[in-house]
């Protein structure tokens, strides 16, 4: 039994004539009397009783065309919305921890203004994490930091950051190490007095850092190993607030985004460190397959965030 045989039940009884329901449908009327022969066989019963001038339901054809009703409902239901699955159907995203913390909650708050039909969902992992939800096609896209992988994608970048190597003001002293040296800097107004000091010797400090895998770890580890030099942190962790909580209390140097650390910085509870001959900035990016299908919806977001991008800025 299909859906075709259902229709052309009803399309029976409502007409009361085979010819009639063949008009209806657009459908010979031997197609007609030939699905109402398939369904009689398969029920074991007469479904309709015909006489000279009309046909008429039995109580058993009455019987599975109340049955029917409900289930062409809902197929004809489900045909009308049919146009609108890709307006349905949400947005899967997968957000590193730092675009989520900072550029995220904007970027679809701009898409839900101007285009409030898009509905989006979104994981927020490692940049890492991310990469490998893509992969298994469990998210549309990925916003992530860093280096782009290889890989089938498409990608474009929507801004960027700094990364900034910082600790408590009192953390470093002049006379600790002869590798360490200070300089006044024109920065901030009250701003405290900045360091700079070898890659060599900032491995020897006790840092702070974010765990394997994410994009600001690569950055610094990727930094670090061109020098000739690997760190050994004495704080690993997921949670960037953390690192900043623990530098603050003076346990160490932490290396993050610069939007991270800009407000201690700014109150003086945190002091930037100059690296000799480094300079580190990630771009945020947006990837997504070659070959995907990109759903109405999906352009659109799309479109949004190419809008507002700014990459050459340094957030």
């Amino acid at each position: 039994m299909t859906l075709r045989h259902l229709q052309i039940l009803r399309a029976v009884a409502d007409n009361r004539s085979f010819t009639k329901a063949a008009a209806q449908l657009y459908i010979t009327q031997s197609a007609v009397s030939h699905a109402i022969k398939e369904l009689e066989e398969m029920a074991g019963t007469a479904l309709f009783d015909r006489t000279s001038k009309k046909v008429c339901l039995t109580a058993c054809g009455r019987l599975l065309l109340q049955e029917s009703l409900p289930v062409l409902s809902s197929c004809e239901s489900l045909e009308k919305r049919m146009k609108e699955l890709e307006k349905d159907t949400p947005v899967r995203l997968a957000s590193s921890i730092t675009i989520a913390g900072f550029w995220l909650p904007g970027i679809i708050r701009k898409i839900q203004e101007k285009h409030p039909g898009i509905r989006t969902e979104v994981e927020v992992v490692s940049a890492s994490n991310a990469v490998k939800l893509l992969e298994k096609g469990e998210v549309d896209a990925a916003l992530i930091e860093g280096v782009i992988p290889e890989g089938p994608y498409e990608s474009f970048t929507f801004d960027s950051y700094s990364l900034r190597a910082v600790c408590a003001p009192g953390y470093l002293h002049e006379d600790c190490d002869e590798s360490r040296k200070s300089r006044d800097t024109a920065g901030v107004e009250g701003s405290p007095r900045q360091k700079t000091i070898s890659p060599s010797a900032l491995c020897r400090e006790k840092l702070l850092l974010r765990e394997r895998g994410s994009a600001i770890r690569d950055a610094f580890d990727s930094a670090m190993l061109l020098k000739g030099c690997t760190a050994h942190p004495v704080w690993v962790s997921v949670n960037s607030q953390a690192l900043i909580e623990a530098a603050r209390a003076g346990l160490g140097i932490t290396f993050l985004p610069d939007i991270l650390v800009e407000k201690e910085m700014r109150e003086g509870s945190l002091a930037e460190i100059q690296i000799e001959g480094i300079s580190l900035k990630n771009e945020l990016h947006v990837i997504y397959h070659k070959d995907k299908y990109l759903t109405v919806s999906f352009q659109e977001l799309l479109l949004m965030i190419k809008s507002i991008s700014h990459p050459a800025a340094t957030v």
